[in-house]
């Protein structure tokens, strides 16, 4: 079985909306803007790439990303490797042509029976909402954060408000960095 790994800029209060720069959001750019920039903070992002070997996105995300990272050079490796998108309503035709395999998953059915396949870690970027269905839905194994030391208040949140049984999670790894951000890697307990 595959680990589906959601990960994420967030902020001490659970947003995650816009953390790049991405337009709409009153605090956009706020990992940028707000905190200084430490490379050590960052690591997480290079060896994520080096070990996942899928991506999964909702097709919001995708809408984002595909214009802009098959560009990027410290996106590279994700070029290559293949990507799934969750959507109801995204059409074969409006995929990029420049950001390799990518495949349309119609339902969590379709994730479920795509983590029971061979391969290595499936990442998971951006897309609250899939991220919201997926851990409702018990699929995410792993959470691995970068917890910005802000309080952003209105945004789009990592974690549903479903109301559900309490999820245990267990700590696996954390780092603090100089300028405040902490790293959280923590797995799913079942």
């Amino acid at each position: 079985m595959r680990t589906l790994i959601s990960t994420a800029f967030i902020s001490l209060d659970g947003v995650v909306e816009g953390p790049g720069g991405e337009p709409g959001y009153r605090n956009s750019g706020w990992t940028f803007k707000d905190v200084e920039f430490v490379p050590e903070a960052y690591a997480l992002k290079g060896s994520e790439q080096e070990e996942s070997t899928a991506i999964l996105m909702g097709r919001t995300s995708y809408e984002a990303f595909s214009p802009v990272w098959p560009d990027m050079a410290e996106f590279a490796h994700y070029k290559t490797m293949p990507k799934y998108v969750v959507s109801t309503t995204l059409t074969d035709d409006k995929l990029v042509s420049n950001w390799g395999e990518t495949t349309i998953l119609r339902s969590l059915d379709e994730v479920a029976a795509l983590k029971e396949t061979e391969g290595g870690p499936i990442i998971v970027h951006g897309s609250v909402e899939l991220n919201h269905a997926l851990s409702d839905a018990g699929l995410i194994d792993r959470y691995n954060l970068l917890v910005f030391p802000l309080l952003l208040g209105a945004g789009k949140r990592l974690f549903s408000t479903t109301d559900k049984d309490t999820q245990k999670l267990k700590l696996v790894d954390h780092e603090v960095y100089s300028n405040g951000i902490q790293k959280q890697i923590l797995d799913v307990v079942r």
